[in-house]
C-alpha cells in the first residue's frame, strides 16, 4: 500500500481526531494539559531528548523550544536538505508536540515521526513523510511511547513499525495497520537466557537492522556486556557487539540504536565507578559489528547525540564539550565547548560539516565548526513562532 494511500490516511486521521488541533504543536497546534504519571522510571539515555540524524539527502534535528517545561514547551523538527546551507522548520503539522519527537525509518528524504504522550494526550501520534516534510500522512497511533529517543523504529519508508512503550512493552505493526501486535515485555526478555546473560535492567531502544531484523536494546547489570537482542526461531538471543577488554568491568548502557544509510549504529556508555567511557559500534548488512576504541568522558554524562549518514556519531556532554567519530576505524575527536543554549545538539550532514544547533525560547542558532576544529562560527538564526498559552 502506498505511503499516502487514502485508506491508511483515513485511519490515521480518525485517530488524530483525539488530538486537539493546535497552533503551537510545531509551529502550529493546540495540545492538552496535565502530565500523566509514568509507569516506569526514565531510562538512562541522553538526558535531553534533543538529537539529530541524517541520510545522504537530508539531516533532521529535534530540539525543545518555548518554555523550559510544562504546557509552553514545544518540540520542533528542523531540516537541512542536501546541497542547501540553511536549516528550516519541518515539524509535522496539527499534532501536539509538548511531548518529545521520535524519529525512525530514515531513508533518503523519508522519515517517520512519533510524539511522546504529554499533558492530556494519552497516546502517541505517528506521522510519515516521503518528501522531507512537503507532505505528511498520519500513521497508526502507538501506545504511549517510552521516554527514550529510540522508542520508535521503522523500516525504510515506514512499511513496518516497532515501538517501546512506557510500561516496557514492545509491539509491532505496519504503516497500513490499525492495531499493534505485542512482541515481548521488558520483564519477559529479562527472564530469557539472553536477558539473564546481560542482567537486563531496562529496555532503552528498538530498531530494525538493515536486513529488516527487529532489534531491542537496553542496559545490562552484567559487566562488560552490551545489551542488544534479536529474535530467531529459538527465541530471543544476544546480538550485541563484543566490547574491548578494557571495558570488562564496566556496566554498559545502550544510549542510542539508530539505523540509517545501510548500517545500524549503537552508542554505548560504559560506567565503572564514577568514570564513564563512550563507545560506538556499527552493525553492517552482513550482521558484523565493528567497535570503536573507548573515549573517556570522565564523570560527565551525555546530554545530546547525533548520527550521520556515513556512520559518524557525536555526543554533547554535561561538560559542554562534544565528541565526534566519523565512522568505523576512526578515532574520536573532541570539539570546543558547544555554543550556549537551553538545548544544544551537534548535527552531522552528509557533506562532512559539523553543525551545532542551540535552542533557546523561540530562537534556534546554528553554528559550524571551523576547519581546524578550534571554534564555532555562527551561520544562521531561525525564529520559530511559539504561541505561548495555546496549550492551556
Amino acid at each position: 500500500m502506498s505511503l499516502f494511500s487514502p485508506a491508511r490516511l483515513l485511519v490515521g486521521l480518525l485517530a488524530l481526531g483525539a488530538v486537539v488541533s493546535c497552533a503551537a504543536c510545531g509551529s502550529s497546534g493546540r495540545p492538552a494539559a496535565t502530565s500523566p504519571t509514568a509507569t516506569r522510571p526514565a531510562a538512562s539515555g541522553a538526558a535531553e531528548a534533543a538529537y539529530s540524524e541524517a541520510t545522504s539527502q537530508a539531516t533532521w534535528a529535534v530540539l525543545p523550544m518555548g518554555a523550559a517545561s510544562g504546557p509552553n514547551e514545544f518540540w520542533q523538527l528542523f531540516l537541512l536538505s542536501a546541497g542547501r546551507q540553511q536549516w528550516a522548520l519541518d515539524t509535522p503539522p496539527d499534532i501536539a508536540t509538548n511531548g518529545a519527537l521520535e524519529l525512525a525509518g530514515l531513508s533518503g528524504t523519508s522519515i517517520v515521526a512519533g510524539v511522546r504522550p504529554s499533558l492530556y494526550l494519552e497516546f502517541s501520534p505517528v506521522s510519515l513523510t516521503a518528501d522531507a516534510g512537503e507532505q505528511w500522512a498520519a500513521g497508526p497511533p502507538a501506545q504511549r511511547l517510552a521516554d527514550v529517543p529510540d522508542a520508535l523504529a521503522a523500516t525504510p519508508g515506514g512499511g513496518h513499525l516497532l515501538a517501546l512503550d512506557e510500561a516496557g512493552e514492545t509491539s509491532s505493526t505496519t504503516s497500513a495497520g490499525t492495531t499493534w501486535t505485542p512482541l515481548v515485555t521488558e520483564h519477559a526478555l529479562a527472564a530469557t537466557a539472553a536477558g539473564r546473560g546481560c542482567g537486563l535492567t531496562q529496555l532503552t531502544a528498538v530498531a530494525y537492522s538493515v536486513a529488516g531484523t527487529q532489534l531491542l536494546a537496553g542496559d545490562c547489570g552484567q559487566p562488560g556486556v552490551a545489551g542488544v537482542f534479536t529474535h530467531s526461531a529459538g527465541g530471543w538471543r544476544a546480538a550485541g557487539p563484543v566490547l574491548p577488554a578494557a571495558l570488562a568491568n564496566s556496566r554498559i548502557q545502550v544510549l542510542r540504536l539508530v539505523t540509517t544509510s545501510g548500517q545500524t549504529t549503537a552508542l554505548l556508555l560504559a560506567a565503572s565507578g564514577s568514570h564513564n567511557d563512550l563507545v560506538s559500534a556499527w552493525l553492517d548488512a552482513n550482521g558484523t559489528w565493528t567497535t570503536s576504541a573507548p573515549v573517556s568522558i570522565g564523570t560527565a554524562s551525555v546530554r545530546t547525540t547525533a548520527f550521520g549518514a556515513s556512520g559518524s556519531v557525536a555526543a554533547v556532554m554535561s561538560s559542554g564539550r562534544g565528541e565526534v567519530v566519523t565512522g568505523p576505524g576512526a578515532k574520536w575527536r573532541q570539539t570546543p565547548p558547544v555554543p550556549a543554549g537551553r538545548a544544544v545538539t551537534i548535527a552531522l550532514p552528509a557533506d562532512g560539516q559539523v553543525d551545532a544547533l542551540a535552542a533557546a525560547g523561540g530562537v534556534l542558532a546554528v553554528w559550524q565548526l571551523g576547519d581546524a576544529d578550534e571554534q564555532w562560527v555562527k551561520t544562521q538564526t531561525v525564529k520559530v513562532p511559539i504561541q505561548y498559552g495555546s496549550s492551556s
